[in-house]
């Protein structure tokens, strides 16, 4: 029986595009040249941050985002950001009385705005505001403490084997694996996203048919 389910954000509540895109009007830099080298960074395995590294060496990405905030050319997510399917989704999820939580790694200005959105989820929380992040085996502690559940009753939704599934799966959780974004697509086959995953998903909707089941 699943009690909760808690969604990763990027790639799996919301696209990446507008925020890579405007990284990239920052640097001042083709927008297909950082996506190039998200693509890049990913199928090597490293932090997606170190595209922005590469683009820019020598970066202070820390600095870099105050500065992007200073200027107005900050975090924004608006209705268009979202995948199609997460209203629907998340809707039909608490009507089938399942506890709802969206959690990922993000900082505290984007919970603000997910928040604003007004979505259909008992909770939203991120990275930044509890001050720990994936895949760091405390952030599900918190997210069990979240969920109300037992690990076996709740379920972990991401894009991303190492910041997702892996630890979730670790931590007791049960872990869908989404096809989409960058990270979604390059490990969708790979045997050992096969092997940890209870479910592999290519919408969200898929989850309702899940819990009803």
């Amino acid at each position: 029986m699943i009690e909760t389910i808690v969604f990763d954000v990027g790639e799996t509540i919301t696209r990446d595009d507008r925020y890579w895109g405007s990284w990239a009007d920052w640097l001042g830099i083709p927008r297909h040249t950082l996506s190039a080298l998200v693509g890049a960074v990913v199928a090597q395995g490293r932090d997606n941050a170190d595209a922005v590294r590469l683009a820019r060496p020598g970066i202070d990405i820390a600095a870099e985002y105050a500065a992007r905030e200073a200027a107005g050319h900050g975090e924004f997510l608006d209705e268009s950001d979202l995948y199609e399917d997460v209203r629907p989704a998340l809707s039909g999820l608490r009507k089938l009385g399942v506890r709802v939580i969206i959690a990922g790694n993000q900082t505290e200005r984007a919970g603000e705005i997910l928040r604003g959105l007004d979505l259909p989820a008992d909770l939203i929380v991120t990275s930044g505001e509890w001050g720990v992040a994936k895949p760091d085996p405390a952030f599900f502690a918190r997210v069990l403490d979240a969920a109300q559940a037992v690990p076996r009753e709740t379920v972990y939704v991401g894009d991303h084997p190492a910041n997702d599934l892996y630890p979730a799966k670790r931590a007791g959780l049960r872990a869908a694996h989404i096809r989409r974004g960058p990270w979604g697509h390059l490990w969708a086959e790979d045997p050992d996203v096969v092997a940890a995953a209870d479910w592999r998903i290519d919408s969200l909707a898929e989850l309702t048919s899940i819990i009803a089941d």
